[in-house]
């Protein structure tokens, strides 16, 4: 390559297309020359690595901050080391333009195909050595930037000293810059085709700056977290599933040390203890992925691979996975790969063009959330996400994804009106290259990690979401069922009084139930926004609200489909989850809301001990009706049944008076116990309970045998089969 003024004018305006070819060491004229460019340095030599002699002294080119100079007696390129005099000090350093390229061929083209299932072993910072110098590799995708540089404190923010070697045509850029290490600080300078300079974190950082700072910080790959047999028994189908969600930033928080959050590793000593007091079989967290506000709890992420230093180091987050499992807790996450916030240090604009997003606003903007969408027909940026779901299950154990906002995913006119949205190819409303994502990220998660499960928030009539591949499916193992929650909540609200004019909202559910594998969520989404905390929507006065409360947590542990229930909930928190503050511990002072937290102990205990109440939570034959049509009473009854025929028998009143006499007819013949009753005093009802229960030869809903039962007020039963006749 030619070295000449015009050269050096390039790189001092950081604009040089190719800084590798003209930079470190080359031959020239039949010579070894060596050139570096260095602003502020006020003089260069250079020394031989293996002797640590000085072989010459490098001169500033025209009065330039390109320094360079010729080797005597050397025809052979070897390693060497340039001691730079700063003014106010010296230092020796490696100089990054004498290491060869670090990814190779077959790397850039998986890369360039959008084929590598693990791009974040490849792009991002990575410490490393090379020719036994220790540094940091980078690589980054912006295949429309004119120049690429490696920015931070150790070269003072100056995008000329680091520009990275262009890839050619597959918009990878790479340099090794050596003598850097774990936890220095980065960001990418690129220079858009415009002109226009971009300060850029880096898309696959595994760590990142503590917001309002924004850099992205030199981490080590964690290692490969093994896959585990117990895991996937504990995350299947016809396992009993127990979800706490959990927002990590207000579970608890310290106010003798200024209200400050909990730290991972104090998260790891505290809140997986009380999870499994209580018998929840995982912990489901909003999503913990790097993003700039506190107030979108984490739905607008900007590092999607970095734990959010809010709470410590990734190190510190793979503590608390690793302190699940040791306890015998799932970890699943909330996963947002549907759109991601226009921060100028994040995705958007990322070369200086819609390069993660459409351009087009009617496909690349969100309107509800004023964010931005993925361009998910674009095979890099499909790689990146998919890459993505497999990082956290494969590096930090985590059991599964739930994924935020598949709805806003699956169809172009999503909120939208018309004229606000575009067709897909055959003019239809679906998003089929989103579609397409959504199979292939399940696709790759099932094959690589077989034992983690992937769950979607999808609150549509989509078919197939929970279905396989190869039935025409999405792939998912789970869906949220939105309608459910929605239905019983608002039956919930009701007075008793006018429950029988709304008895189909109970009911509806079952309708359709085994249509998928449902998720029964009463998650965050329905405790903000005004809607108050479940207790607050419970009718009735004190009494009556805590009974409405637990009758309908009976009710939802006794209903086919896994459970999850958003912190506080537990136990009965009065107040709207409020980010920015901790839950009202303090209420377990009352005996009543500790009531409630001792039932969704016994929930969870009893929901684990009867195979009847989850090994066929997603299969029709696993449920039964006894009645579902005593409208005028508020009652409901059914039948859990597991595989091999045992059963429990679940009935709900829904009103506040006691029926007394209630007969149902039941299936097998013999004695009958209580195995849990909602108004039970230890959970702060009245008392009211049945003893030993026989069946009699009373045929009744269609059943040779019956049982006659007092139904606690407000209150949930469960019976068990005690001893056949």
């Amino acid at each position: 390559m030619t070295f000449d003024q015009a050269s050096v004018a390039t790189l001092m305006h950081g604009d040089h297309h190719d800084p590798f070819s003209v930079l470190g060491m080359h031959r020239h004229h039949g010579e070894l020359v060596v050139r570096a460019l260095l602003p502020g340095a006020a003089a260069v030599e250079l020394i031989d690595t293996k002797t640590g002699r000085k072989l010459a002294s490098l001169k500033r080119v025209e009065d330039s901050d390109v320094f360079s100079a010729a080797i005597p007696r050397r025809k052979n390129p070897f390693p060497y080391r340039l001691r730079v005099d700063w003014g106010t000090h010296r230092q020796e350093m490696e100089d990054a333009y004498r290491f060869p390229p670090i990814l190779g061929d077959m790397d850039v083209w998986l890369l360039s195909e959008g084929t590598h299932h693990r791009p974040y072993e490849k792009l991002g910072a990575h410490p490393t050595e090379i020719a036994g110098v220790p540094g940091v590799a980078f690589a980054v995708w912006a295949p429309n930037a004119r120049r690429v540089s490696v920015v931070g404190s150790f070269n003072n923010w100056d995008g000329r000293r680091h520009a990275m070697r262009s890839r050619g045509a597959s918009g990878v850029w790479e340099i090794f810059i050596p003598q850097l290490a774990a936890g220095d600080l980065y960001k990418f300078e690129i220079k858009a085709q415009s002109g226009e300079i971009l300060l850029k974190a880096d898309p696959f950082a595994f760590r990142a700056e503590l917001r309002p700072d924004t850099a992205s910080v030199v981490n080590a790959l964690p290692p490969v977290f093994p896959s585990s047999s117990a895991r996937q028994a504990a995350n299947a189908l016809g396992a009993p599933v127990s979800i706490y969600e959990v927002h990590l930033g207000s579970w608890r928080r310290v106010p003798e040390d200024g209200n400050r959050w909990l730290s991972y590793r104090e998260l790891a000593d505290q809140l997986i203890p009380y999870a499994k007091d209580l018998g929840f079989t995982h912990i489901e967290l909003m999503p913990v992925s790097e993003h700039p506000f506190d107030g979108s709890w984490g739905y607008q992420p900007v590092g999607m691979y970095a734990p959010t230093s809010r709470f410590g180091t990734p190190e510190d987050f793979r503590y608390f996975v690793e302190t699940a499992h040791a306890n015998g807790i799932g970890v699943l996450l909330d996963w947002v790969p549907g759109h991601f916030p226009s921060d100028p240090h994040g995705l958007a604009r990322f070369d200086g063009s819609h390069l993660y997003e459409h351009a087009d606003p009617r496909e690349g903007f969100h309107q509800d959330w004023n964010t931005l969408i993925y361009n998910y027909g674009r095979k890099e940026v499909l790689n990146y996400l998919v890459g993505n779901a497999l990082y956290w299950i494969e590096r930090f154990g985590i059991d599964g994804l739930r994924v935020d906002a598949v709805a806003s995913m699956l169809y172009r006119d999503y909120s939208r009106k018309e004229g606000e949205w575009i067709p897909n190819q055959f003019g239809g409303r679906e998003n089929l290259e989103a579609i397409d994502f959504l199979r292939r990220a399940n696709q790759v998660v099932c094959a690589e990690r077989p034992e983690a499960v992937m769950a979607a928030e999808e609150s549509t009539s989509f078919p197939n979401v929970s279905r396989p591949l190869e039935m025409g499916g999405l792939g998912f193992h789970y869906k949220w069922n939105m309608g459910w929650m929605n239905d019983t909540l608002r039956y919930m609200q009701e007075d008793p009084i006018n429950r029988r004019y709304h008895h189909d909202k109970m009911t509806f559910g079952l309708v359709y139930a085994f249509t998928e594998n449902f998720v029964l969520p009463l998650s965050h989404d329905e405790v903000v926004h005004g809607k108050g905390s479940l207790l607050d929507r419970m009718p009735g006065d004190d009494w009556q609200r805590f009974a409405n409360l637990r009758a309908y947590y009976g009710f939802m542990w006794g209903h086919p489909g896994k459970k999850l229930l958003f912190m506080g909930g537990e136990f009965a928190q009065e107040r709207e989850w409020n980010v920015d503050r901790s839950l009202d511990w303090h209420l377990l002072d009352n005996p009543r809301h500790q009531g409630i937290q001792r039932l969704i102990r016994d929930l969870n205990a009893v929901q684990q001990r009867y195979p009847a109440l989850h090994q066929l939570d997603v299969e029709a034959r696993g449920f039964e009706w006894i009645t579902h049509e005593d409208r005028d009473n508020s009652v409901f009854s059914f039948i859990r049944k597991a595989g091999n025929g045992d059963a429990v028998v679940v009935v709900s009143n829904f009103t506040p008076v006691p029926r007394h006499g209630y007969r149902i007819g039941v299936g097998q013949p013999g004695r009958y116990v209580e195995i849990l009753n909602t108004d039970a005093t230890q959970y702060g009802g009245s008392g009211m309970h049945n003893g030993e229960l026989h069946t009699e030869a009373v045929a009744l809903h269609g059943r040779d045998q019956s049982l006659s039962l007092t139904v606690p007020p407000l209150a949930t039963i469960m019976l068990k089969l005690e001893a056949a006749q």
